[in-house]
């Protein structure tokens, strides 16, 4: 999906940081965890799981060695700093995708790299330690959902603060969401009374609502 680059700045002017969603006027519109997961076809992952973190998880060096297949000199001579983060040059990745011996490494590594360069795209041309974590958790049915929320409503707020900057987050899945919410009908005339604001293609099912004693909160801006 091409991201249209006006558009999206106009929807960044409606962000409401304070409330964590879009204000339309009398509406207020936010993508949710089922939103997101019907978008990108996860709803078989465990939700239950939706805000677990493993307690030991493996560090950097040992799940990029995990993912890869490579050998910990290898991986050791090729991690970055990046001011406060750990990350690894996609240059590195793309020889793995085009030559590792294993198939099912390959697959690996490329979708490590479209998560580290375009869902999650912090550092130019690299993919950050942080994105090699939640790839991790992903072989253990965690949903990847919560994460991309989280990241796409922490650069929200950050871009409407500044009044400019650059979106780290999913902006093609944003916008899918955004255009699924909004249609026109030529030769139509509806009243405000006549529209259900809700994704058509959004399955009836439990959702999560509220946190403790807060009801209507969402639930990644408490």
């Amino acid at each position: 999906m091409k991201v249209d680059k006006h558009l999206f700045c106009a929807l960044t002017q409606f962000w409401n940081p304070a409330y964590s969603c879009f204000t339309f006027r009398k509406v207020d519109l936010v993508p949710t965890v089922e939103e997101y997961m019907a978008l990108l076809q996860c709803a078989k992952i465990q939700v239950d799981r939706v805000y677990s973190r493993a307690v030991n998880a493996p560090i950097f060096l040992k799940r990029l060695m995990n993912i890869t297949g490579m050998s910990e000199q290898w991986v050791t001579a090729r991690i970055k700093q990046n001011r406060d983060n750990k990350c690894i040059s996609w240059k590195n990745l793309k020889n793995i995708v085009l030559a590792h011996p294993d198939a099912n490494k390959r697959i690996d590594v490329f979708a490590l790299s479209i998560y580290g360069l375009v869902v999650f795209s912090k550092t130019l041309r690299h993919v950050d330690e942080a994105v090699t974590d939640l790839f991790d958790r992903l072989d253990k049915g965690v949903t990847p959902v919560l994460a991309i929320l989280a990241e796409t409503f922490r650069s929200l707020n950050a871009c409407w603060r500044a009044g400019e900057g650059r979106f780290i987050g999913c902006a093609q899945l944003l916008l899918a969401w955004f255009h699924s919410h909004f249609w026109k009908v030529d030769k139509v005339s509806y009243q405000e009374e006549d529209v259900e604001w809700r994704a058509p293609w959004l399955l009836p099912d439990k959702i999560l609502y509220r946190c403790g004693d807060f009801g209507w909160v969402p639930l990644l801006g408490i």
